[in-house]
């Protein structure tokens, strides 16, 4: 059997593989009798050629996707897709409408064989270095293994024509808002091969083993507070981070200090009318000696830093191995819907619900230890955090309640022993709590603090009703109604959005992964944007149950995976394993791979793509903004009660009152979009990307009110704009 010629083909490039690994591959591995003199370069052009077709096929997807700007945009921004466009297709881009290019193909293959001759070589020559193989041996397990990815990125394209060429639009659009996701897996398992045939036959164990996976675990946690806290300290100087469901938080704190209660001047009430959330108010101790949001924003990232200690935990109880439970841990540290919880795509800084998920899985952790106490208490601090999590603690207690059910080997006997009675009454005990504990907050608290108003929740759900009550019977009664919301593009979208991170591996733990499934189900029914995607606060709670989940899915992976080894007679290159360790490596690199697209942090193209609304010089960097703000940074005595658009908002919230200027009706201005009566400055900033009024004749005080309002002196350059009560002037 000669390789065959004519159109690269995948089904031609497989029977190549296979045939390859008949002559060669097999018994060369597997310890056979020893291999003829020519199964060598037999092994040596069939690599070579592998290699060359994972170039081809890889380049012809990147062009695919450059060519169209609906696909590009999925990995640089539009501005940047179009400076690229306008280089090398002038000509097609005669206006800013164009979403198709005539790229040159070698304008994708050059780069695809430069980054493959390197890596190849390079990675070869590594291995000849650290592992002491033979040239030829080196070449082939790396190219072979490892470009049987580059092949499989084509894969995406070919499933993309197939799609729309019989009419699976669905699938179509998903494939079409997904490749950043394809070319994230396909990266993550070249990059998991090379960590494999790199750690192949070397290992550490013991204490000493313990001490330095202790020590990475503590410099990965380090690594990302010092870069998250940066990021978030250089958003609040910049006039970056919103007042609104942000820096409110920390008004809070200061105004229960300073005794006007537990509230902002958002709304008229304290804040229990809007959540059951306090969890930030255990700050106040460290706030009494640093009353600044820059603290907030410090703790915030440290709490979710630490949450990497009961993934670690979890995951070494599971697996039994100190270096899978590190992978897995830093894994967290680069899952990119956890890190959405420190800086949300719409730049929100500071949420409670960040506290939560490190509390989420410390009561997790305690659960899988079998302690009551502590699993109790946990549950009573997230409960601090927000009524959401009650929806985690209802599912969390039926399946407490049931779990000794799923276990393999159980007899019938066990069922009658009180410890699985025990186990039942607890469960159920904690699933009945929560649906009191929630009922209660929304239908009695909430609205008490709300003076009898609906809980604001109703409205995320106008399809279904106009009361709680309303919605669930519509839940309940309609199902199908409930289906056609839940089956969409969207949803799915989400789901890999949550798992993709993780190669997906949560899945083989399918119960523990049930447990988040109400709030999944409700989040994707809920019509508030954001609310069916990882970049925002919603999600905080899934983070730790899909952790949770991971943890305890490792082991069963790695068995299926042994399974199907033995099933197909393939193994992986010799001196290495398909155990734990590579899936903790896939875990690893596929949270790497995915934020490489989606994370806003230094490993993230956004923060690089100079067309991104996220490119660290345009958030990070100094700003105008922040220039002109200083000129006025103490023009209002902090006596004064000052109404201010969101993102100057801020800088006032440690003033006598600090009320919201925008077209939102307040109540605490009487049910209208004006301002309080006792404002005495309103400062408007009118070089944010949201500002409405860019010029002091805009302002609608100034307007109805001439002989009420003064408008200052410009000291900024029309950047800020200040305006004074004449009343207090005159007094």
């Amino acid at each position: 059997m000669t390789v065959p010629r004519g159109p690269i083909r995948f089904w031609k490039i497989f029977n190549v593989c296979k045939w390859i690994d008949h002559r060669g591959f097999t018994n060369y591995d597997r310890g056979m009798s020893p291999v003829p003199t020519n199964s060598k370069s037999t092994r040596l052009i069939g690599t070579f050629a592998l290699v060359a077709c994972g170039v081809l096929l890889a380049s012809t997807c990147f062009q695919t996707w450059l060519t169209s700007r609906l696909l590009a945009t999925n990995f640089i921004s539009p501005a940047t897709w179009f400076a690229l466009a306008g280089s090398v297709a002038p000509s097609k881009m005669t206006n800013s409408d164009a979403d198709l290019i005539d790229l040159p193909a070698w304008l994708t293959f050059v780069p695809c064989f430069v980054v493959a001759a390197v890596t190849w070589l390079g990675g070869t020559i590594w291995l000849v270095m650290r592992r002491k193989m033979l040239w030829s041996e080196a070449l082939i397990q790396w190219g072979w293994y490892g470009w049987v990815w580059w092949c499989l990125i084509d894969l995406w394209e070919w499933l993309w024509i197939a799609a729309g060429t019989v009419g699976l639009t669905s699938l179509s659009g998903l494939l079409s808002v997904t490749p950043q996701f394809w070319l994230a897996g396909c990266l993550a398992g070249w990059m998991t091969t090379w960590l494999t045939l790199d750690a192949a036959g070397q290992s550490v164990q013991g204490a000493e083993a313990k001490t330095l996976n202790s020590r990475r675990l503590w410099l990965a946690c380090g690594l990302y507070i010092i870069v998250f806290t940066t990021m978030n300290w250089r958003l609040y100087f910049n006039l970056l981070v919103p007042h609104g469901d942000s820096v409110m938080y920390e008004e809070h704190l200061w105004n229960l200090l300073h005794g006007k209660g537990f509230r902002s001047y958002l709304d008229r009430g304290l804040f229990l009318g809007e959540h059951i959330q306090f969890v930030h108010l255990f700050l106040l101790p460290l706030y009494v000696l640093w009353p600044s949001h820059l603290l907030l924003e410090a703790l915030s990232s440290t709490a979710l830093a630490l949450g990497a200690f009961p993934v670690y935990w979890m995951t070494r109880r599971h697996t039994l191995s100190d270096r899978t439970a590190l992978a897995v841990a830093i894994a967290y540290l680069l899952y990119f819907p956890m890190q959405f919880l420190d800086i949300e795509i719409d730049l929100k800084t500071f949420r409670p619900e960040s506290f939560g998920i490190p509390l989420l899985l410390m009561t997790l952790d305690q659960l899988d230890r079998k302690s009551l106490v502590g699993t109790l208490i946990g549950i009573g601090l997230c409960l601090t955090v927000k009524e959401d999590y009650t929806l985690i603690f209802g599912p969390l207690g039926i399946y407490i309640a049931f779990r000794h059910l799923m276990v393999s080997d159980l007899r019938l006997s066990t069922l009658n022993t009180a410890k699985s009675k025990s186990q039942v009454l607890i469960g159920l005990s904690l699933s009945l709590f929560s649906v009191v504990y929630l009922w209660l907050a929304t239908r009695v608290i909430m609205p008490w603090f709300r003076s009898g108003d609906e809980v604001h929740y109703a409205s995320y759900f106008s399809r279904f009703g106009k009361t709680p009550e309303e919605i669930l019977h519509t839940w309940l009664t309609r199902p199908l109604s409930v289906i056609e919301v839940l089956v969409t593009t969207e949803t799915a979208l989400y789901v890999i959005a949550l798992l993709a991170p993780l190669a997906f591996l949560p899945l083989f733990s399918p119960a523990r992964l049930a447990v988040g499934l109400p709030l999944f189900a409700i989040l994707c029914m809920n019509e508030l944007e954001g609310s069916r995607t990882p970049q925002h606060q919603f999600h905080a709670p899934l983070v730790a149950v899909i952790f949770w989940s991971l943890a305890a899915a490792l082991p069963k992976a790695s068995a299926v995976c042994k399974a199907i080894e033995r099933r197909i007679r393939w193994k992986l290159p010799s001196g290495t394993d398909n155990g734990s360790p590579v899936l903790a490596r896939l875990v690893l690199t596929s949270a790497f791979a995915t934020g490489l697209f989606f994370s806003l942090s230094p490993l993230g193209t956004p923060f690089w793509d100079a067309g991104s609304s996220w490119h660290w010089r345009r958030l990070y960097g100094p700003t105008h903004r922040s220039e002109m703000f200083a000129r006025i940074r103490n023009l209002i005595p902090q006596t004064a009660r000052v109404a201010s658009t969101d993102f100057v908002h801020p800088r006032y919230t440690h003033h006598e009152r600090s009320y919201d200027y925008s077209e939102y009706w307040r109540k605490i201005a009487g049910d209208g979009n004006r301002v309080p009566e006792d404002t005495e400055y309103i400062v408007i900033d009118t070089d944010h990307k949201y500002s409405k009024i860019k010029h002091p004749k805009e302002i609608r005080e100034l307007k109805d009110q001439p002989d009420r309002w003064e408008l200052l002196p410009d000291q900024t350059e029309g950047v800020f704009i200040v305006i004074m009560r004449k009343e207090r002037d005159a007094g």
